[in-house]
């Protein structure tokens, strides 16, 4: 009898050296004793065998790799054998993996199936609170969750991109994770007590959640299936959740009988009220040191246009307004050419605070990085799912990345649609700015032309 004794429950590199060992070895599946760690496994105690040398290489295809990487991730303490089982017979058989109505492929999809589930379930509801370690102080974040699988290691990376420039920890019965900014740690298990209760930015989140809630299109099943009660405790939202499905049908025969005599972004505006308020007290970035204040989009909260700049510059700082500085007049005078009021149109920022560089008396502005642009992200995805326009125009290659999520060239994109998650049309040109720097007035002029063609066409798509 073989035994093998992996490292953690995540250990995928353990169990696959161990695999391909006893795999060369041709050790059958009921000669091996997986376990992890110290926890004991040979009910009988049987006496444990050597592994085997290691071997060359062996061969297995992508597609199996794939899935006993996450497969592994699950709970199930049978795993670790059945995945072995499965690499035995794929040697004998490669196709094999393609066979669906092998009970036990299909038993392990089933684990990975768990495991992706559990994934995207932590992505989702993972609510950080703001724990201040001294007054002054950035604040810390902190959240708690309660896993079904060993997926936490294998989600950091997700928090650390998304969360890039916050300083954060996730604590879990298991483990705790922890990201300084710059370093990704992690510690022994936590409990619920560890964490904080709740922060001053509930109340704005809970009044966010309540104006954007629609009872025309609620579904108890299917919000229960796609976020289960488990989860309520985590969340600062769902303790409205009672009341709001209590009261969601004679919300909506109110809808109904008043849909023809109200503006139909009321909620709508209540809800970018409160993200703007919210946004008012941003620290996701080191930007909001020395900047004046968040300056957070304007226009009308159901306008079919939205326009996405940069940042903020030196006036727009000071205004605390968007684009009323030289680039906002050069692109007042833009619009009206292309036959588009301003005052119908909404208007914002990839990135809510000013950066720059002082020069004397001057503030020079220079361009956010991907860590400021991911920081931001958020706010400009509440703006587009509150707002809801039909057509997006990207001003500038830092709001192309901040609506798209990659770096982009204007020049290949531009003139034609791009798609966002959140349906809406997205079209890409440079930013007014741009135009103000040229130093040739006949490149100028030709480029403006060309920049009120683009604004043009986004208002033909309407």
């Amino acid at each position: 009898m073989h035994r093998v004794t992996l490292a953690d429950e995540d250990d995928f590199d353990g169990w696959r050296d161990a695999a391909r060992a006893l795999a060369a070895a041709n050790v059958p599946p009921e000669a091996v004793l997986w376990q992890v760690g110290d926890a004991p496994s040979d009910l009988f105690g049987a006496t444990a065998a050597a592994l085997p040398p290691a071997p060359g290489p062996l061969r297995v295809s992508r597609q199996f790799i794939d899935l006993a990487r996450t497969a592994i991730l699950h709970r199930d303490p049978a795993r670790f054998a059945l995945l072995y089982t499965l690499l035995l017979r794929l040697i004998a058989r490669p196709g094999a993996i393609a066979d669906r109505a092998d009970p036990l492929i299909r038993r392990i999809e089933g684990l990975a199936k768990g495991v992706r589930r559990d994934i995207h379930k932590m992505r989702a509801f993972v609510r950080f609170r703001a724990v201040a370690d001294a007054p002054g102080d950035d604040p810390r974040y902190v959240a708690w969750f309660e896993p079904e699988h060993h997926i936490v290691r294998v989600n950091a990376r997700f928090f650390v991109d998304r969360f890039h420039t916050m300083h954060w920890s996730i604590l879990t019965p298991a483990l705790t994770i922890h990201w300084d900014g710059s370093v990704l740690s992690e510690g022994p298990g936590a409990s619920r007590a560890d964490a904080p209760q709740d922060d001053p930015v509930e109340a704005v989140w809970k009044s966010y959640y309540a104006s954007i809630f629609n009872p025309a299109r609620l579904k108890i099943g299917a919000m229960l299936k796609e976020m289960p009660r488990k989860y309520w405790k985590n969340m600062p939202e769902t303790a409205l959740v009672a009341d709001l499905i209590k009261g969601a049908r004679a919300r909506e025969l109110a809808m109904v009988q008043t849909a023809r005599a109200t503006a139909p972004a009321g909620d709508a505006r209540a809800a970018w009220a409160a993200l703007r308020d919210e946004a008012a007290a941003c620290t996701r970035c080191p930007l909001h040191r020395p900047a004046t204040a968040t300056v957070f989009g304007e226009g009308p909260v159901d306008a079919p246009l939205m326009l996405v700049g940069e940042q903020p510059g030196d006036q727009e700082d000071l205004a605390v307004r968007p684009f009323v500085g030289p680039a906002g007049q050069l692109l007042d005078a833009a619009l009206a050419e292309a036959g588009i009021d301003r005052a119908a149109t909404y208007l914002t920022n990839a990135v809510k605070h000013f950066k720059f560089e002082p020069r004397g008396k001057r503030r020079i502005h220079a361009t956010p990085d991907a860590g400021e642009i991911s920081a931001c992200r958020w706010w400009i995805e509440q703006e587009l799912l509150i707002v809801r326009p039909r057509i997006v125009v990207a001003l500038g290659a830092t709001a192309a990345r901040a609506l798209l999520g990659r770096t982009v060239t204007i020049a290949r994109e531009r003139g034609r649609p791009v798609s966002l998650e959140s349906g809406a049309e997205a079209w890409i040109t440079v930013h007014p700015s741009y135009l103000l720097r040229l130093p040739d007035p006949a490149a100028a002029a030709e480029q403006r032309a060309a920049f009120v063609a683009d604004l043009r066409a986004a208002a033909a798509r309407l």
